[in-house]
């Protein structure tokens, strides 16, 4: 089946006000750009977004905070986002801390129909309050709850026009988690391939959790800090 779409404003076309959506990243790693710019271009509000972190105070998906997109925020690291920290302070974001590894549990929970599981991350801390917790082998742990979602956006290295999806290094990052845990999941790739040319070792997400392919052009591939040693006197 050709899941191909012409543009990321067909691809996001039916993202609704309120949509929960898992966003692929890690810092500007990875970013899905091209979705990110459709969606913030749509105006959808009041999303609830899961993703490791919330970009940059301009970049990525600060571009969907900035423009008051978000009502919630689910990730882990958020340090880099002046107006994320803003929001949050005054009480306009609604933010779910997550230890990263926990995070990345919890999606690939989600995806692969886990109810729930225990941790030993997080115990004695403000990210147990309210949870459940065990005692197994003399040690506590915390019961963490799988992660689901509307839709998820993904940028791939390269793609078919079925959805079979091959990342790039770390841009792999919480993608292929993603991909499994959420209804739809769209994905835009750097490089559009013929159906049969991708090598099926090669395919970290087969087509089946891929319902919408788009093919992404003039990638900026942001740096977050950029840090150079100096140059050698010749």
């Amino acid at each position: 089946m050709n899941k191909l779409v012409a543009s990321p404003d067909e691809a996001v076309k039916d993202v609704r006000d309120g949509a929960v959506i898992m966003s692929g990243g890690f810092g500007l790693c990875g970013n899905p750009e091209t979705l990110i710019a459709a969606l913030h271009r749509k105006g959808v509000k009041n999303l609830t977004i899961i993703s490791n972190n919330c970009g940059t105070t301009d970049l990525g998906l600060g571009l969907l905070l900035k423009a008051k997109q978000v009502r919630k925020m689910v990730a882990s690291y958020v340090g880099e986002n002046k107006e994320f920290e803003r929001q949050f302070l005054s009480g306009e974001l609604e933010v779910e801390l997550n230890p990263q590894g926990t995070l990345a549990e919890r999606i690939r929970a989600g995806g692969v129909g886990i109810g729930g599981f225990y941790t030993p991350t997080g115990v004695g801390t403000k990210i147990a309050e309210g949870k459940e917790t065990r005692v197994i082998d003399g040690r506590e742990y915390v019961l963490e709850m799988p992660l689901k979602a509307d839709f998820a956006i993904v940028r791939a290295w390269k793609g078919d026009k079925y959805g079979n999806l091959v990342f790039r290094k770390t841009a792999r990052n919480f993608s292929p988690l993603m991909c499994m845990a959420a209804k739809v999941t769209i994905a835009e790739v750097e490089h559009l391939v013929e159906v049969g040319e991708l090598d099926g070792d090669e395919i970290h997400v087969p087509s089946i959790f891929v319902k919408r392919i788009v093919y992404g052009q003039k990638y900026e591939k942001w740096i977050e800090k950029r840090t150079v040693r100096p140059r050698k006197e010749a």
